[in-house]
């Protein structure tokens, strides 16, 4: 890092990155230009990612790169937004070498290729604590469409993209608690934890529809992220656990150990989509999903009153000491 210099290491390994975005000024600026279309809407999200909390030490670099972009990408797709651009502001242990800075930066190329979104700024700076991360993410929706956290109405269903618990699961594969799956089964998992799947198309086509009412991505776990709709809304949420779709990989770690349920509802790292919409559009936006190849499965209802319920095969509540992640 000090052999490189902090501009000699911008404008070789991330002024490339913001090739196609001209507004960028090849990052010899100390800002960005971002044009908006007329009758949009700019969506801006920041997330913070820190070793040892966010991701695990011995992580690979392009791997952590990559993740960072996608959760942010996350936030816009679970607005609806289409993104613009992407700031990254690295916080580099001193002692970080060239080698794991040059992956680093190339997960960084392999989604801004993936994506098609351009690095448009950011910072790069030395830290003695543990490396840090932080990406802001620029989009853009159309006026009126973007699905909020206050949207929701008495009477929607919820529903959720894809599987769940597959994150959390994943991050137990990669600390050896998984050992009774196959070995192809802990890979999957651990692939969908250190690898998220931004749901950025699907986003966008159900704000388009007009036809979901609220929505967010899961990150702090499925219980805890519908909690954050159901307070923005005003109501409460009913989910049906039987119902929470689930991938082959987790239905065989929830049969070796039924606890695993709480990890499953709790857990985070799904960055799936949750969304609450009519029953009458259930079937139209289920097809939408099938457009991109995703399910989207209704798992209960909002109501009148507060907090979220979670109900077993019987219909009764379930006692859930782990509502979800939390820094604080």
């Amino acid at each position: 890092m000090a052999r490189l210099g902090e501009f000699d290491l911008i404008e070789r390994l991330f002024a490339p990155l913001a090739e196609g975005f001209p507004g960028a000024l090849n990052l010899k600026d100390d800002a960005a230009l971002v044009p908006i279309s007329t009758g949009c809407r700019l969506v801006v999200t920041t997330d913070a990612l820190v070793a040892g909390v966010h991701f695990r030490t011995d992580d690979p670099p392009d791997l952590v790169a990559r993740k960072a972009l996608r959760v942010n990408l996350s936030d816009l797709a679970a607005m609806g937004a289409k993104p613009l651009g992407l700031l990254v502001a690295a916080c580099f242990p001193k002692d970080v070498d060239e080698s794991w800075l040059t992956r680093f930066a190339k997960g960084l190329a392999q989604d801004k290729a993936e994506f098609g979104v351009p690095i448009i700024g950011g910072d790069t700076v030395s830290t003695p604590g543990p490396f840090t991360l932080a990406v802001t993410a620029l989009g853009e929706v159309e006026e009126g469409r973007a699905l909020k956290r206050s949207a929701a109405q008495a009477g929607d269903v919820i529903m959720v993209s894809g599987t769940i618990g597959d994150g959390a699961l994943g991050l137990d594969a990669l600390e050896g608690k998984l050992a009774n799956l196959f070995e192809d089964e802990r890979k999957w998992l651990a692939d969908r934890y250190l690898l998220p799947r931004p749901r950025l198309e699907l986003g966008q086509a159900l704000a388009a529809s007009r036809k979901a009412h609220a929505g967010m991505d899961i990150s702090d776990g499925l219980l805890a992220d519908l909690a954050h709709i159901c307070r923005a809304s005003g109501l409460s949420g009913i989910v049906r656990v039987q119902d929470i779709p689930l991938s082959s990989p987790a239905r065989t770690a929830l049969k070796d150990d039924p606890k695993r349920i709480e990890r499953i509802l709790a857990g985070g790292d799904d960055y799936e989509l949750l969304i609450t919409a009519p029953a009458s559009s259930v079937a139209p936006l289920q097809e939408i999903a099938a457009r991109f190849r995703l399910g989207l499965t209704v798992i209960g209802h909002m109501a009148e009153g507060a907090g979220v319920q979670a109900l077993d095969a019987s219909g009764a509540p379930m006692s859930l000491p782990f509502k979800g992640w939390r820094h604080f």
